[in-house]
């Protein structure tokens, strides 16, 4: 198998994972699992799929984390556009499959772990406010993954940090966004749900993007004699 045909496959199966099992468990018992329990479902998949996909794709399933390697020159440019396209079919894919799980046992659609804001979702956050936070939390994500990844000594432990670190920035952000961080795990709930999900997608887009990019910046700024 060509290459580059297994890192975007790799790519594309550990983001249906993530979006199957964490926009699953927040769809079909976030009652009774409860923030922590929704937060460690989408923590453990990353830990799961980075031992298994990561010596082959490195497992981004995430165009935010995608973009953090472009910028660091860690990944080609072409390589980042057949990264985000598998991610975006992996994420649509997953949300698919939940789809149907859901449909199958005759419940309502309306709910598929899709992020959002505003009255009727966590607290009830502005569109600003939502913004900020999603800055925030991709910022703390990326850059915690820009650390662990930047010595191979860290081999052993990285996808343990890095699914902690999902999981921990998910306990704060579940009440306020649903927590995003990745505009691929947004966009698949979204087109399945619609409404609110479809019309507040562009937070969940473009502020990832901007957490992410600007977690690259601090690093290398703080990081600039150690680069040298």
């Amino acid at each position: 198998m060509n290459a580059s045909f297994k890192k975007y496959t790799a790519e594309f199966i550990g983001t249906l994972v993530l979006v199957l099992f964490g926009c699953g468990s927040a769809a079909t018992a976030g009652g009774e699992l409860g923030t922590l329990g929704i937060a460690f479902a989408f923590g453990l998949s990353i830990v799961a799929m980075a031992y298994v996909i990561g010596p082959i794709s490195g497992c981004h399933i995430n165009p935010a984390v995608s973009l953090a390697m472009l910028m660091k020159r860690k990944l080609s440019g072409a390589d980042f556009i057949g990264y985000v396209i598998a991610q975006v079919a992996g994420a649509i894919a997953g949300s698919a499959i939940l789809y149907a799980i859901i449909v199958s046992a005759g419940l309502p659609t309306t709910g598929l772990g899709q992020n959002g804001f505003g009255a009727g979702y966590g607290i009830g956050i502005s569109a600003t406010m939502a913004v900020v936070v999603e800055i925030i939390l991709t910022f703390v994500f990326i850059y915690t993954i820009l650390g662990v990844t930047s010595s191979e000594s860290n081999a052993a432990v990285t996808g343990l940090v890095i699914g902690l670190t999902l999981a921990f920035v998910h306990i704060l952000g579940i009440g306020l966004t649903g927590t995003s961080v990745n505009p691929a795990r947004s966009l698949g709930p979204a087109i399945f749900v619609g409404g609110d999900a479809l019309s507040q997608l562009w937070v969940f887009l473009i502020a990832p993007l901007v957490g992410s990019a600007l977690a690259v910046a601090a690093f290398q700024l703080l990081n600039k004699e150690k680069q040298a």
